[in-house]
């Protein structure tokens, strides 16, 4: 082990959060981690099972005393986001993190941390490790490729799980414990662009310093999406200038908020003055009003030299910022029953321009299935109507309340004990595996916690290290209570 989280060692999670932080883990690049899962099983002489999709699920049979106790699933995904800021150099391919411990918490040098969701797989693997824990039989099940539309739960085979019950440990606030969540869709639309040849002087634009987020849980947060500010930019300024896309693109990622955006144009050198004054004006009118929600909003520009281009024609420009600023974004409905919940919200996380087509990528969410279809229905016919094509994938259903929960009840009854109050019950609209699995094993029962993690999706992302260590303690409490609950 490194020295990096030797000083916080607590029980074998952090030597193992740091053993998977090593390992390149991104969406779409799960072998490595999986393979680590599966040596890990046979390591200590556990069953495994590594499937098609690179799942893995690992079962450890019960302790003494709790062989009449139902199976308990622990469920987390093994991916992670793969953001970095924009002067970091890191190649999340086939480099692993650099973490960073400062006072009480855990970061990654310039990048996501990937705390979700790595401590699932750390407090998973250090129960299934360890010869003193109390526990019924135990099914620890990683999923793949979670965090693009979760494509591990979609392809999971459950025919020879047992569980009853399930620990999702994908949540971020300690003392919450999640009851339901909502479903949604990846939303890909794609519009063809032409192009024609230009002399000018090039200007590039970049847009950063914005606190971005994740697109369910922090949707709500007021947080301004750096694709839809250019696009604005871009369509304030052709009011005062005439002037040429080469291109443009922010965000890489359909479920977070983008933190930064940019484009090349190109104008004409008789124009330059007017353009830098007109762009100056635009820039002091964002940095006033977001002064208060985005305080570290940052807008530069560099002028070039004088270049003959490819560039977007006027007429497939203006079909790109319709796309950008006419298409619903952001909150559309709130809930009607649970105070303060999002219930529906989409999210432009992903523009880029391909092969001569703008691309663009939307998370969709919504605790109502036919709520959900109708805002993708509104952006497959607005890009429709703009001569593009529409696509979704990664569809997953809602995770209902289920009103009788016996483990909701002993996760309520273990945490009064312990902490001398009752923890927060509550409903979230980011989407959770939890769905997935509960329509696959029917009748199953299923809470969803975490410790405390901060700016998840971000650099900024960090881990508690108390709090980590308090959930850990309180999850093999719940564990050892299971003795009285029997099938």
């Amino acid at each position: 082990m490194s020295s990096m989280l030797k000083d916080i060692e607590y029980k074998g999670i952090f030597q193992i959060f740091e053993e998977i932080s090593a390992i390149p883990r991104g969406s779409r690049n799960n072998k490595q981690i999986s393979d680590y899962l599966v040596s890990f099983a046979e390591k200590h002489g556990l069953n495994y099972k590594q499937d098609e999709v690179l799942n893995v699920i690992i079962t450890k049979e019960a302790t003494s005393g709790y062989e009449e106790c139902p199976t308990v699933i622990i469920q987390g995904h093994m991916d992670m986001v793969c953001e970095k800021d924009s002067n970091i150099d890191h190649d999340f391919l086939t480099q692993g993190l650099e973490l960073v411990v400062k006072d009480d918490f855990i970061s990654a040098n310039g990048t996501t941390l990937g705390g979700d969701d790595g401590i699932a797989i750390a407090y998973a693997l250090a129960i299934l490790s360890s010869d003193e824990i109390k526990h019924p039989r135990i099914e620890a099940i990683f999923t793949t490729d979670e965090e693009i539309g979760m494509d591990g739960a979609i392809g999971l085979d459950t025919t020879e799980l047992r569980g009853k019950y399930m620990f999702n440990i994908d949540s971020e606030e300690e003392g919450i414990l999640l009851s339901s969540a909502a479903g949604g869709l990846t939303a890909t639309a794609k519009l063809p662009l032409e192009y024609s040849k230009e002399t000018g002087i090039k200007v590039s634009i970049a847009i950063k310093g914005l606190l971005g987020g994740h697109s369910g849980s922090e949707i709500d947060k007021n947080r301004t999406n750096a694709t839809l500010l250019m696009g604005r930019l871009l369509f304030e300024l052709e009011k005062d200038i005439v002037f040429h896309a080469i291109d443009l693109c922010g965000g890489g990622k359909d479920n977070a908020i983008p933190r930064e955006s940019s484009c090349t144009l190109l104008i004409q050198e008789s124009d330059k003055a007017r353009f830098e004054g007109a762009l100056k004006e635009q820039i002091d009118h964002y940095k006033k009003e977001l002064a208060t929600s985005e305080p570290h909003l940052e807008i530069d520009y560099h002028v070039g030299d004088k270049s003959e281009e490819n560039v977007i024609t006027a007429e497939s420009m203006v079909q790109i910022l319709h796309m950008i600023l006419f298409a619903p974004n952001g909150i559309q409905t709130m809930s009607a029953d649970i105070k303060g919940l999002v219930e529906s919200s989409l999210n432009l996380g992903i523009f880029h321009i391909e092969k001569n087509q703008a691309v663009f990528g939307y998370a969709v969410r919504s605790s109502v299935d036919s709520y959900k279809q109708f805002m993708s229905k509104k952006l497959e016919t607005l890009i429709t109507k703009l001569g593009g094509a529409y696509s979704t994938s990664g569809e997953y259903p809602a995770w209902e309340y289920k009103k009788d929960s016996k483990l909701r009840e002993l996760s309520v009854r273990v945490y009064e004990e312990m902490y001398g109050k009752k923890p927060e019950i509550q409903a979230i609209h980011a989407g959770l595996e939890c769905g997935i699995i509960a329509s696959k094993l029917d009748g199953i029962d299923i809470i969803s916690l975490g410790p405390d993690m901060f700016d998840v999706h971000t650099p900024k992302e960090r881990l508690n290290i108390t709090s980590t260590k308090r959930v850990y303690d309180y999850v093999l409490k719940v564990l050892e209570e299971f003795k009285g609950i029997k099938e």
